[in-house]
């Protein structure tokens, strides 16, 4: 297959650090190396600072948060929308987007794919909270965007659904993959009995945060019940000292490279998450980093519900404090929430996207 190029639209890139960016830039190296898509890169932030090419891709910003901003950086490729809408205005509400990628369109002809990795805050807060009054507009803004869209993929069941009543008498089509690790895929990976008896928190200084404050004591249990000696923190700084652990050696990494943090996750038993919800985890770049390197995922608390075919004590241990584990127990839900990994990673959303953007 000869290079092709495609336009892939997103809220930001490296040196920021961002999920959906890192995301992103994996999806364009795969793209090139497995399709001979070339991804030509445009920010939906003015404000971007960063370099004009960006391992061999080209990258340009917008100049202002507009219909024409838009317009003006896009050519005649197929594009790939990145959706969050926060990451594209503050109140989520990137009407501008809408304006742009219709105008765009309709004078082109050309593929649109949208990646909803977010739809709108259907699960709004109580009327005095802000999210309340933004989720209509939101809702409108998602229901433009997929009747738009020639085609859209997602990271969650619940998304899709939601797509689907939004696209109402539209028939575009939505495809469903849970996120892939942004570091790295081991094409083998060890036991958990044959590793240091060592645990990852790795993520969102948010998140992190939670895991020492509002989670403590899960955490504590879960290295008591896994003996656990090393604990690495990787990520943002939090903002706060890491609180110590009853035999434990804390770490705080900081920000190091994605080959890194894969080498330390290869070389760990467990990985734990805090702020998402147990019915999230299919959008968990965290969660599927840690699948994708065969830990053992561990959450503060318990789902009630099965979702994108993610079961409690199967996919991942909830470490609340009047539970226990063994080691081979621990080493099945390993194993499990890494075959689940199997059928979504990176080359997987590759191959998907590249059928989406160009058959």
């Amino acid at each position: 297959m000869g290079s092709q190029h495609i336009t892939q639209i997103v809220p930001t890139l490296p040196p920021a650090i961002n999920g959906l960016g890192d995301f992103s830039l994996a999806l364009a190296r795969k793209l090139r190396a497995d399709f001979g898509l070339i991804t030509d890169f445009v920010i939906g932030n003015p404000q971007w600072q960063g370099e004009a090419e960006l391992e061999g891709f080209t990258v340009k910003a917008i100049l202002e948060r507009s219909r024409v901003g838009l317009v003006a950086q896009l050519g005649n490729d197929p594009v790939l929308l990145h959706y969050e809408g926060y990451g594209y205005a503050k109140r989520g509400f990137p009407w501008w987007l809408w304006q742009g990628l219709d105008y765009w369109h309709r004078r082109s002809q050309c593929r649109w794919v949208t990646m909803f990795h977010e739809v709108y805050a259907y699960d709004h807060g109580p009327p005095w909270s802000s999210s309340f009054w933004l989720a209509p507009g939101q809702r409108y803004l998602a229901s433009r965007l997929i009747q738009g869209s020639d085609r859209a993929l997602t990271s969650r069941n619940q998304y899709a659904r939601l797509l689907r009543q939004l696209r109402q008498r539209h028939t575009t089509p939505i495809y469903t993959l849970p996120v892939c690790s942004n570091v790295g895929e081991p094409q083998a990976v060890k036991l958990l009995g044959d590793r240091p008896p060592r645990l990852m928190v790795f993520g969102h200084p948010n998140s992190r945060r939670l895991v020492y404050q509002r989670d403590y004591q899960a955490l504590a249990h879960a290295c008591q019940v896994l003996k656990i000696k090393e604990l690495y923190d990787i990520g943002v700084p939090i903002g706060m000292p890491v609180p110590p652990l009853p035999g434990v050696e804390i770490t705080v990494m900081g920000v190091i490279p994605s080959v890194e943090i894969s080498q330390l996750m290869s070389e760990s038993m467990a990985g734990f998450i805090s702020f998402i919800p147990p019915q999230y985890l299919g959008k968990s770049g965290v969660y599927a980093a840690y699948c994708a390197h065969g830990l053992l995922p561990i959450l503060a608390q318990k789902g009630t519900e099965i979702t994108d075919g993610l079961y409690p004590d199967l996919h991942y241990w909830s470490a609340l404090t009047d539970t226990q584990i063994s080691l081979p127990t621990a080493q099945y839900i390993a194993d499990r929430a890494h075959r689940w990994y199997s059928s979504h990673t990176l080359s997987r959303h590759s191959q998907t996207l590249a059928y989406l953007l160009t058959r």
